[in-house]
């Protein structure tokens, strides 16, 4: 008999873990067996965000592996956002409810590239107290 996990895909920067990182995780693992964690590159939130993040992409990779929700976390790729998407190649990838970085190109990417991959849109968790814009940095969870 053969057992069939469901990989379940997210990405973020991931800039000091609040409730609502966890509750994000909670709802992805939710909809599968392994989750698995991209934490942005620091570059590449230079690049979208306009500033650095306020821990270095080594730190927020830790903060992530040490989530017990999440079964693995990984670095994005510094060339190309796709393309550990067809290295891991998910069941599903699950969107943050305000995530908009990379994300307009992603069904014509899977498409082109013949994955089979779904997408979702997760549900915000008190989004106008846990938006990672409106945390205060003291208000971070220690993990």
């Amino acid at each position: 008999m053969t057992l069939i996990m469901n990989r379940i895909l997210v990405f973020g920067t991931f800039d000091g873990l609040h409730p609502g990182h966890i509750n994000f995780f909670e709802q992805a693992k939710k909809l599968g067996d392994r989750l698995i964690a991209v934490v942005a590159r620091d570059v590449t939130v230079q690049n979208v965000k306009g500033h650095l993040p306020r821990k270095n992409e080594n730190e927020r990779l830790a903060d992530v592996e040490n989530c017990e929700i999440v079964d693995e976390a990984l670095l994005g790729n510094l060339d190309d956002p796709y393309a550990i998407i067809k290295k891991i190649n998910p069941d599903i990838i699950a969107l943050g409810y305000d995530q908009n970085s990379f994300t307009a190109g992603l069904p014509e990417y899977i498409k082109k590239e013949n994955l089979n991959i779904e997408i979702t849109r997760l549900k915000p968790f008190e989004p106008d107290r846990y938006h990672s814009s409106l945390v205060s940095w003291k208000n971070t969870l220690n993990l």
